[in-house]
């Protein structure tokens, strides 16, 4: 294995546990084939884990961050997967995407790392790629009518917002306001571990 390569590729813990959790929600919301875009893809380990388990799908990778970049290359360079695709950089406030339409969204640990107009460039974005009944997922910690689902997620929040005051875990029902001013609805909310969730929207007409 090239050396150069290796210290190329990131590792996230978190990618590890929580990937399975993730995946048996995609499987079951995701289309039995066509294109899934994936928001802050971060290390790359979910792209190469999802497209490897749902390989009817094409998976493409994204990020803004050079390094996160690179890493997502490495690995999908080492895999060489037909459905995994190279990754393009993509930050949704950008007013046009580089990428045409889709049939899916995944977008994890994103909306509660950076500030609320990510989250509001994001659903509008969504709503110009995905057809009618097409799902957007996003994962991570929120709050749930204006309260915290544990203490944990008090003192995450806490951090989050003392390191930059634009963070912060967001509540499902800001999240609702916004996906029905963006053209979606709150299809299924899952408990995840870890005091996570996974939230499926639907895109509708």
């Amino acid at each position: 294995m090239d050396y150069a390569l290796t210290m190329a590729k990131g590792f996230a813990p978190a990618a590890e546990r929580n990937r399975q959790p993730i995946l048996e929600v995609l499987a079951r919301v995701l289309p039995k084939s066509g294109l899934v875009l994936e928001i802050a893809s971060g290390t790359g380990q979910h792209s190469v884990f999802f497209s490897e388990r749902l390989p009817s799908l094409r998976w493409q990778p994204t990020d803004t961050a050079p390094d996160a970049l690179q890493s997502i290359r490495s690995w999908v360079d080492e895999e060489n997967r037909d459905n995994l695709l190279r990754p393009i950089e993509l930050d949704v406030r950008w007013p046009t995407w580089p990428v045409a339409t889709v049939d899916a969204m995944l977008c994890v640990n994103m909306i509660h790392i950076s500030p609320w107009e990510t989250t509001e460039a994001l659903f509008a974005g969504a709503q110009g790629l995905l057809a009618p009944g097409a799902p957007l997922v996003t994962y991570g910690p929120y709050r749930l009518h204006g309260k915290h689902t544990a203490p944990s997620n008090v003192a995450f929040d806490e951090s989050l917002r003392s390191r930059n005051a634009h963070w912060g875990v967001r509540d499902i029902d800001e999240l609702t306001t916004l996906a029905q001013h963006t053209g979606f609805e709150l299809q299924e909310r899952v408990e995840m571990p870890a005091n996570n969730m996974t939230l499926v929207w639907k895109r509708v007409g």
